[in-house]
């Protein structure tokens, strides 16, 4: 896809990976709907890319609500007559404790954040995109889709989920045009990743600030990349592209049943 003159919704883009990639693409002559709940980091974000010379508009929207995801979409239409490329991008982690010792409604809003806005968003986004003659969504899943991360069972089995559903999606290039794709970082120096790192105190804040400082970490713009190349390459679908400090892959699943010829759910079930 060329980018210049299209139109990206970003979620999450007031900070980290979703700032990143809104500046990237931003570069590239997109237009930018900065969608976040944290309207302060998403007016930085929109001012970091006036100033550079681009388009964007901020909208305030959670993705887990119906209300959220329609401001989005009418901030698209509103200002750039729709969207081409969707990026879902807004995640939370679990904290601490750890599942299954933590909070109900914590490791609930984890998959609810991390997993069914993914899912509700894509779901709603597709008819507009096909209206359009096409588009990209893009989703942030996380080495921790492809692979056990015991320090959040409840986020690896989110990511899981996007990472799945992404590689499950590849019959919408043929049917409508639309690419569906992910990137799966590591460790991505974020807020995300020292979340819930205040709430601790004495020795073990001691020692989670020790873990993190020992951590080697991905700066939000090489991941921004990966979306980057995701969206420009006309051949990606069903891609989950792993991303690590300088280094950028296409992870292929474990195993692969192809789907012959009939109804895919039959196929599914054979």
């Amino acid at each position: 896809m060329d980018i210049d003159g299209k139109t990206a919704i970003i979620t999450g883009a007031g900070s980290g990976i979703g700032r990143a990639t809104a500046l990237r693409l931003a570069r590239e002559g997109a237009n930018i709907v900065v969608a976040d709940v944290n309207d302060a980091g998403a007016a930085e974000t929109v001012q970091q890319i006036e100033a550079a010379g681009g388009r964007a508009t901020a909208v305030h929207a959670d993705v887990t609500q119906s209300a959220g995801i329609d401001a989005m979409f009418a901030a698209a239409q509103q200002h750039y007559g729709g969207f081409d490329i969707l990026h879902n991008n807004a995640g939370i982690t679990t904290g601490q404790p750890r599942w299954p010792d933590c909070a109900e409604e914590r490791w609930r809003r984890t998959i609810e954040v991390d997993l069914m806005a993914v899912i509700e968003t894509t779901r709603r986004a597709i008819p507009l995109l096909r209206a359009r003659g096409g588009g990209v969504i893009i989703s942030t899943a996380s080495l921790a889709g492809l692979f056990g991360f015991q320090a959040d069972p409840v986020y690896t089995a989110a990511k899981h989920g996007v990472v799945g559903m992404t590689r499950s999606l590849v019959y919408l290039k043929d049917e409508a045009n639309i690419r569906v794709n992910c990137v799966c970082p590591g460790v991505v120096r974020t807020p995300l990743v020292t979340s819930g790192i205040e709430s601790l105190a004495g020795a073990e804040r001691e020692e989670a600030e020790r873990r993190l400082g020992q951590m080697p970490m991905i700066d939000p713009a090489e991941v921004a990349e990966g979306v980057f190349e995701l969206i420009r390459d006309d051949g990606a679908t069903g891609v989950a592209l792993g991303v690590t400090i300088g280094q950028r892959r296409v992870v292929p699943p474990p195993i692969s049943l192809p789907v012959t010829s009939g109804d895919p759910q039959a196929a599914a079930q054979r």
